[in-house]
């Protein structure tokens, strides 16, 4: 008898090498086959009269077999054609180095071919449809992997349904009952196998209802599972009256809910939002002069080499008349900078240290590491917080975002984190200039920056290729660089991308802030950059190719001095949402209103794009149609939690399994 804790080796047909594939996705065991959903169903329930197939549509027919036709083997590939009728017309199909066909197809017999309808000198074909002798009903569609075919997974999916009778339950009775919600049993056999839409409607809701229960439970834990940390009682006024500036009151507020977090016997596990410009780094400031002047180190983790050392010129300056130590690490310090720099680090000698990845490097040790603090969160993994978090003693943690995320998603993406948000500007910041334009009124564009670059100011155009694809109608910023050196002759035109060594992306950079170059043609690798007060003008080519929140974002690289500051949007296409998406910008320089609209017109997987811990990687739940579910099971989960903290009871055994299987590699959840 099969068991959900079985191997998937112990499926007929799945060899050494299938095993492997299938480890890959993910599938180890039974229990995840039968958690692998499908992505999608074909309709195989009613064949369509071959007179009425539609060309280039996926289509179930139904006919006999009139003839079967193997062609000899050409340069070692064979050609089988098999012609079937309906009593009516006679259509056409094809299978190319398929020999097996001809074998298992019988002339006179009735088959139905399910592929998509393709056309072949006018006469309407199919070219290697699936076939079977009866109505299969709604087909399984499953995520794969190369070597790994669909008729694969059904198969092994459909051997692996008699082990779904040992799943068990993990929502309460409450939520079942309450919400007439089908067995798990249930759901599993008709998420794979419905045999109509209510079951397969019926399964989509139950499973929802279980993933959404079961991320609920392990954020919460996540932050329940905050042990004691070291209390930090520093008086941190005596830096914030030291600067040379007020603090706005969005500013304050964020920096008293962290200094509070730091101040307690708790372990602080924060988000600090704020949108571009809105001054988070002071922010951070404050929180790292309490930790220092309490005895303890901080590290400051940022996303590039480049915006690393801007953050330690400012820091160091900031910090300097109040005595305290600001070194960097780099991985591209000399062997000997590098050994001086760890050496004094885990002496104590450095109280902040500000660096790159390399700060989560083997060898990087700390005398006391009391706070840790991630610019820019969306670029470090999960995994990367909790390394750097891993080199102290429970340290507080603090994750910064420029990205705004949107009120209603953000317990789910950072539900293990307390948030603090700043939303406002500093006073004296002058709102960017934002309008769109069409691709015909570029060299209109072009002319109109001459005054700005008359007047000493620099440009950046984002472009969204690199170089020109004969797939994307878009332009790239290699044929921008050569357009712009020659209309700007005389002046500096650079060009910077991805594809760059990183010795000299940092060098075009540098030029850059130097004011070395007047116009620097760009792809995306600017978006997160360092600050270039004299930069006046975003110039953003086939707008319509980026997010909102992008598009924000990277209008954000302008506007950081006391000049007026402009962002001109051109778009390639003039469709609805392309002039949608930009008069929303255009409209509003308010980064979380503009994400609520990004999140509106594209969802949250695009705004996003990475995975988040929690949500498994097939999950069938739409953070935003399922938002009301999201909540009223973040209450259920908390009530669970307070009946039974640790999930110990045998009746939450099953729930026990799944948030240790999604949430393994977070170790502030001790199962």
């Amino acid at each position: 008898m099969m068991h959900l804790s079985d191997e998937v080796g112990i499926l007929k047909g799945v060899g050494p090498k299938k095993e492997a594939r299938l480890n890959a996705m993910g599938i180890r065991t039974i229990e995840d086959l039968v958690h692998h959903y499908p992505r999608d169903y074909e309709d195989r329930r009613t064949p369509v009269a071959i007179a009425d197939l539609t060309v280039g549509k996926s289509q179930l027919v139904c006919g006999f077999v009139k003839d079967v036709y193997k062609s000899p083997y050409r340069r070692g590939k064979q050609l089988t054609k098999i012609t079937i009728t309906d009593g009516m017309n006679l259509l056409g199909i094809v299978y190319f180095n398929a020999p097996y066909v001809a074998n298992n197809l019988k002339v006179g017999e009735e088959y139905y071919f399910y592929g998509k309808v393709g056309e072949n000198r006018g006469q309407k074909q199919m070219a290697h449809p699936e076939f079977a002798k009866g109505i299969e009903g709604l087909v399984p569609v499953y995520p794969l992997t190369k070597g790994i075919g669909q008729n694969d997974l059904r198969k092994y999916e459909k051997a692996a349904m008699p082990a779904i009778s040992e799943v068990e339950e993990i929502l309460p009775p409450a939520v079942t009952e309450g919400k007439n919600l089908c067995t798990l049993a249930e759901a599993l056999r008709n998420i794979h196998f419905p045999e109509d839409e209510d079951g397969l409607n019926d399964a989509r809701k139950r499973i929802i209802y279980d993933e959404l229960f079961t991320m609920q439970l392990g954020l919460l834990m996540m932050k329940r599972g905050k042990v004691s940390g070291k209390a930090h009682k520093a008086d941190e006024n005596i830096f914030i009256d030291s600067l040379p500036y007020k603090l706005t009151d969005a500013q304050a507020r964020a920096a008293g809910e962290i200094c509070r977090d730091i101040a307690s016997d708790m372990a602080m596990n924060r988000l600090l939002q704020g949108d571009v410009g809105s001054g988070k780094t002071v922010v951070a400031e404050v929180a790292m002069y309490k930790v220092v002047k309490s005895g303890a180190q901080a590290a400051f983790m940022a996303p590039t080499d480049l915006l690393m050392k801007q953050h330690y010129e400012n820091m160091t300056r900031d910090f300097a008349p109040h005595g305290i130590t600001v070194g960097y690490l780099s991985g591209r310090m000399s062997a000997a900078e590098k050994r001086d720099t760890l050496e004094r680090l885990a002496a104590g000698e450095i109280d902040i240290i500000v660096g790159t990845h390399a700060l989560i490097q083997e060898g990087v040790e700390f005398d006391n590491l009391g706070l840790v603090i991630t610019d820019e969160q969306h670029r470090f993994g999960v995994n990367q917080r909790m390394t750097l978090k891993g080199k102290g003693a429970e340290p507080d943690i603090l994750v910064m975002t420029a990205t705004p995320i949107p009120r209603t998603l953000a317990v789910v993406f950072y539900g293990d984190l307390d948030v603090s948000v700043i939303d406002e500007l500093p006073p004296g910041r002058m709102p960017i200039d934002t309008h769109y334009y069409s691709d015909r009124r570029r060299m209109e564009i072009y002319k109109r920056l001459t005054s700005q670059l008359d007047a000493g100011r620099q440009v950046y155009v984002v472009c969204p290729l690199i170089e020109e694809s004969d797939a994307l109608e878009c332009r790239s910023a290699t044929g921008v660089y050569e357009e712009l050196s020659d209309f700007y002759r005389g002046r500096s035109v650079a060009l910077l991308h991805g594809e760059m060594k990183q010795d000299e992306k940092d060098e075009v950079m540098e030029r850059f802030a130097a004011g070395e170059i007047d116009v620097l043609v760009s792809t995306v690798v600017i978006e997160v950059g360092i600050d270039v007060a004299n930069a006046t003008v975003m110039i953003i080519e086939n707008a319509e190719r980026f997010g909102l929140a992008q598009l924000h974002q990277l209008r954000g690289r302008v506007g950081r001095g006391s000049h007026q500051s402009y962002c001109m949007l051109i778009l390639g296409s003039g469709s609805d949402v392309a002039v949608q998406r930009a008069k929303v910008l255009a409209e509003s320089t308010d980064g979380f209103y503009i994400a609520e609209k990004d999140l509106d017109l594209r969802g949250p997987g695009e705004v996003f794009g990475t995975r988040q811990h929690g949500i498994p990687d097939n999950h069938l739940t739409d953070m935003i149609s399922h938002i009301d579910i999201m909540e009223e099971l973040r209450v259920t989960a908390m009530e669970v939690l307070s009946d039974d903290p640790a999930l110990e009871k045998p009746e939450n055994a099953a729930v026990r399994r799944r948030v240790q299987a999604l949430f393994s590699g977070d170790t502030t959840i001790n199962l």
